[in-house]
């Protein structure tokens, strides 16, 4: 069993490494999964990511406001049945606004500067999960924890 720092260092190492996710959604009656980018807060309390107002994911968190957010490490490898880690954020998203939205634009193109133009389109929302927990996943080990 890794113990607590060891484990809050892996769940920093893969938000940090990698850039996108699969947020899940509901909405309908419908579970949805879409791959978006997506960048953490230094406190990893707050993950981010844009999108656009019309899409399924945003009219699904607008009425349904929990959700899941999979972030894992594989490189598509036999290796990855034994050293991949796989995060589920867990928390309700919603669109930031004012302030709060220009923020987190900043952590966001800090991570993904190249969506300057997509984040900045009037038709874009900026939405942040608020996580309550965190599920981090290795081989033979899952583990819960707070941010």
């Amino acid at each position: 069993m890794s113990s607590s720092s060891d484990l809050r260092q892996t769940l920093k190492d893969t938000l940090a490494t990698q850039r996108f996710g699969v947020l899940a959604t509901h909405g309908q009656g419908q579970s949805y999964g879409s791959l978006v980018a997506f960048a953490e807060t230094g406190d990893l309390k707050q993950l981010v990511f844009a999108t656009q107002r019309e899409t399924r994911k945003f009219l699904n968190l607008m009425s349904e406001p929990s959700v899941a957010l999979v972030i894992d490490s594989r490189s598509n490898s036999d290796s990855d049945l034994k050293n991949a880690v796989a995060v589920t954020a867990l928390g309700p998203a919603h669109e930031a606004a004012g302030g709060e939205r220009e923020r987190l634009a900043r952590v966001y193109l800090a991570k993904h500067p190249g969506l300057a133009e997509f984040i900045g389109s009037p038709e874009m929302a900026v939405c942040s999960v608020q996580v309550e927990d965190y599920v981090v996943a290795r081989f033979d080990e899952v583990t819960r924890l707070r941010p």
